[in-house]
């Protein structure tokens, strides 16, 4: 063979490599794993109930971030280096600690139960969509883990020698205590794990996560372990294992307790892998088994991990982008993997899943979605999946409407079927409006319509509107009202009365519209010329003094702003700009106000009701190129693809969807008002495969055309100064060209 013929054949190899590479290669699990953007590098599947996260947060090997010295939401944090097994039900991008329990851990030698004895520093860990992996030091084992929507695998290749399989059901991220586990054989454990403490508001809602554990090679010797509590009274003395950790040998009858796990034994004569499948429930252990077989049946680790990365690059192809640096793809596509972890899916695959509040067993024929954090994701993720994934999104309102049938009220931020009451506000409105006004329904449109005006209009025990006699009455909620947020919560209510204005009008309801359009613009009442900011009022009308618009970053608590000030919420009206720019003195002003927000550093690109602040230039005419400039420089400097590569909490993936619609050069600024503001795209070329269930064309393609500012887009060749496309034009057209000189 010639030079020349193995030239042109590592010639042909490179470029297939090139040609090959998919949208799952892109991502980076590992975005979002530092700076408290709370995600973790674990397996899951889209939408996936299991995930299987390494667990490196728990002892003071950990600290500082370390899970009960402060306040952390997640079961992973990069910067940490001591790992006491592998959770399989977590939250990913959320504020409060909850779930990360059910630990499986591998270990050698002889028996140990105490994760501060038998965690390990580590090496050589590998994240990809529905795949990680990971070497842990002490023990020589390579573990890998993957995922099925409702049922977590591990492989462990374990050395020569004694080893251990650990289940630990007393270590987790959630503070709640109770547990349960029975040996069933020595190739199966059953059991349950009592969590749900989300930010500590409902401990009274506790509830139970069902599993079944299956192992391919049966133990030389299993058991369970309890540690018991240290008794200092006579009777202590009579106990052996007082204050100790009593092992049950052999032992097949359930275990119940707070600190209690089960443990397989082998005696390898040779290097062995052993494979462990977790399917979990939050119905019944009779659920997880089904579960577990139904979606593993007799499949291997390699063969689950394929569907599973087959799953992730269907839904991440829906979008294919050209152009850009390769870290740009990178986050691109990651952030695109963090918008499809949450909401994700409650029932089993026999459509059981336990119904909101009472927990009773209900059956649905699709989809019941769960973990709605609706005041993060209002603003733009809904949309998103409006966009690239409807019958994701019809799905999900759906099981809002659900919810609404089986507890009487919308969800406001709603975990497993439960109500956690977290953050202000009545969002689910504004969803279930924006999903219906792009053009997303299937779904029973007057049951949504009557559960919005029902939270709307219920003066007495209405847990969405607290304080909505005095909204309705004043037009605001006031110091006396509540003594946190009186501002921001009336701003909320405003923009949920909003979307309720424009589905009225939608649905012919003329009188409604008035009357919601009236109230959406009552934060009015709030804006104090003095500092041209909202301030907080009194009951009896007066302005709460004395007043500091500073007052309130950083989580810093105070009467009119919740986890912000007034900087970082005056703007947040965007479905009534143009009259906040006529408050506050014209375009120029509002223009320079708008700037002070960023030159004074009070902008917090973490925080969502600042979140659209970079595109409201754009309401300003002549002053649009800020935008750019913001949109830009903000993506430069606060995603990168590093695991610090999140500006924060990535809130259930209300960062990530900021990031892609910024990217694609489209953002929708006004919830509930089907349209969008424009700036540079990031990329050369976006196609956006399109579903034909909801749209009329197979495409969308976004493409830039020059260099330096946006001036203009081209859409069915006409030439548009404007800088908002409406939806419905948007998707109706093949192309949209973006014109940069």
């Amino acid at each position: 063979m010639t030079k020349d013929t193995c030239l042109l054949i590592f010639m042909i190899s490179f470029l297939t490599c090139i040609h090959a590479q998919e949208p799952i290669d892109y991502v980076n699990p590992f975005i979002g794993t530092s700076n408290f953007g709370a995600t973790n590098p674990g397996a899951i599947a889209p939408r996936g109930m299991a995930s299987v996260s390494p667990f490196n947060v728990a002892g003071p090997k950990n600290l500082p971030l370390e899970k009960d010295s402060q306040w952390l939401s997640t079961p992973y944090v990069n910067e940490n280096t001591f790992l006491t097994g592998f959770s399989h039900v977590n939250l990913s991008g959320v504020g409060c600690p909850d779930l990360g329990v059910i630990l499986t851990m591998p270990t050698t030698g002889d028996l140990n139960t105490n994760h501060l004895e038998y965690g390990t520093t580590y090496k050589n860990e590998v994240a990809k969509p529905g795949y990680y992996s990971v070497e842990l030091d002490k023990y020589n084992i390579k573990t890998e883990v993957t995922a099925a929507t409702r049922v977590g695998i591990s492989k462990y290749s374990f050395p020569k020698g004694k080893a251990n399989i650990l289940i630990n059901l007393g270590l987790g991220l959630t503070n709640e205590e109770g547990a349960s586990v029975k040996v069933v054989s020595s190739t199966e454990i059953e059991g349950m794990r009592n969590v749900g403490a989300f930010c500590y508001y409902k401990p009274e809602e506790s509830y139970p996560v069902y599993f079944v554990a299956k192992f391919s090679k049966p133990a030389d010797e299993f058991g369970i372990w309890k540690k018991t509590k240290k008794y200092d009274g006579v009777e202590g003395q009579w106990m052996a294992y007082n204050g100790k950790t009593r092992l049950y040998k052999n032992y097949k009858k359930e275990v119940i307790g707070d600190s209690i796990g089960s443990y397989f034994t082998y005696k390898f004569d040779q290097p062995t892998q052993v494979e462990v499948k977790i399917g979990v429930s939050y119905v019944s252990i009779e659920n997880a088994r089904k579960n577990l077989e139904e979606e593993t049946k007799k499949l291997s680790f390699d063969t689950i991990y394929k569907n599973t990365a087959s799953q992730w690059n269907e839904l991440l192809s829906k979008i294919e982008v050209e152009g850009g640096i390769e870290d740009d793809k990178t986050i691109f596509y990651t952030a695109l993997y963090h918008t499809l972890i949450h909401p994700n899916t409650l029932n089993d695959v026999n459509g059981e899943y336990p119904t909101m509040g009472k927990r009773k067993t209900a059956i649905t024929k699709g989809t019941r979605f769960t973990v709605f954090s609706f005041w993060d994701t209002y603003r733009n993720l809904h949309s998103l999946m409006s966009l690239i994934y409807p019958k994701q999104q019809s799905d999900m309102v759906k099981s809002m409407l659900n919810i609404y049938d089986e507890s009487g009220w919308l969800p406001k931020w709603e975990l497993n079927a439960t109500e956690t009451t977290t953050m202000v506000g009545d969002p689910a409105g504004i969803v279930l409006a924006d999903t219906y006004l792009r053009g997303i329904q299937d779904f029973d449109i007057e049951k949504a319509y009557e559960a919005m005006r029902k939270s709307a209009t219920q003066l007495e025990n209405n847990p969405l509107r607290p304080g909505v006699k005095d909204y309705i009455e004043k037009g605001y909620l006031t110091t006396k009202t509540t003594k946190s947020g009186s501002v921001s919560t009336t701003q909320e209510y405003n923009i949920t009365d909003f979307a309720i204005a424009q589905l009225a009008i939608k649905l012919g309801k003329k009188e409604d519209y008035k009357l919601f359009s009236k109230r959406a613009i009552s934060y009015r009442k709030l804006f104090d010329k003095e500092f041209n900011l909202l301030r907080p009022k009194n009951d009896d009308g007066s302005w709460y003094a004395p007043f500091n618009p500073n007052q309130g970053a950083n989580f810093e608590k105070n009467l009119g702003f919740i986890e912000g000030n007034s900087w970082q919420y005056t703007f947040m009206v965007s479905h009534d700009t143009k009259a906040l720019m006529k408050l506050m003195g014209g375009k120029k002003k509002y223009v320079a106000k708008l700037d002070e927000v960023f030159d004074k550093k009070q902008f917090d690109m973490a925080n969502e009701p600042d979140i659209a602040y970079p595109y409201l230039y754009n309401y300003a005419k002549g002053y649009e190129w800020k935008t750019q400039q913001r949109v830009t420089n903000l993506i430069n400097e606060y995603f990168t693809n590093k695991p610090a590569g999140l500006p924060g909490n990535d809130d259930t993936g209300t960062m990530s969807a900021w990031l892609i619609y910024s990217m694609m050069g489209i953002y929708p600024v006004s919830p509930a008002d089907p349209f969008y503001t424009i700036t540079t795209p990031r990329f050369d070329k976006i196609t956006i495969h399109l579903d034909r269930r909801y749209y009329k064309n197979e495409t969308l393609v976004i493409e830039k055309n020059g260099k330096g500012k946006l001036n203009s887009y081209i859409v069915k060749g006409k030439n548009n100064k404007s800088f908002f496309i409406s939806h419905e034009t948007l998707t109706n057209a093949s192309k949209i060209q973006f014109n940069l000189e």
